[in-house]
């Protein structure tokens, strides 16, 4: 089950770690100019790792439009997290909110987050689908070695996620 999680892991750590250096955190908020550059660099990053990878430079193709739909996916993903966080601060303001208040928001982002968890593993099998097994491993290592770069006051050899 590892195994089958590692390719998504990876590619998402790639993108969040991506904009690292130039990110600066604010309790989660960055400015609109550092947020597009961030998603950029880490397409970019993810870009040159395929093309790199992929021997096929049709497939290369296919492969970067999927991650291209990974990334529009998360990025959606992240900011309606951050409107449900947002009406939850609103509604632990009211003294006369009740729980089942909270608990409607938190069941609907939970369902938004494993609607948008399985259409990223569903994308995520459409790109292993067009690589070769060899693709695949030596894809997911050069992202797991990429994001290991940016793991601060870790120990030790990283050997998945």
């Amino acid at each position: 089950m590892n195994r089958l999680f590692t390719g998504v892991c990876a590619l998402m750590g790639i993108l969040v770690l991506a904009g690292c250096s130039s990110y600066r955190h604010h309790h989660g908020i960055m400015s609109a100019g550092k947020s597009e550059a961030y998603w950029q660099k880490g397409q970019q990053d993810m870009e040159g790792l395929i093309n790199r990878t992929v021997q096929d430079p049709d497939k290369a193709k296919q492969v970067n439009v999927l991650v291209g739909e990974i990334i529009k996916e998360i990025k959606t993903s992240r900011e309606q997290e951050r409107a449900y966080h947002r009406d939850l601060y609103t509604l632990n303001a009211s003294y006369t909110a009740m729980p089942d208040e909270f608990s409607k928001i938190l069941n609907e982002a939970n369902i938004q987050r494993m609607q948008s968890s399985a259409k990223i593993l569903s994308l995520r099998f459409k790109m292993k689908d067009l690589m070769t097994a060899d693709e695949w491993k030596t894809l997911t290592d050069k992202m797991l070695s990429y994001s290991s770069r940016y793991q601060h006051g870790e120990s030790g050899t990283k050997t998945g996620y």
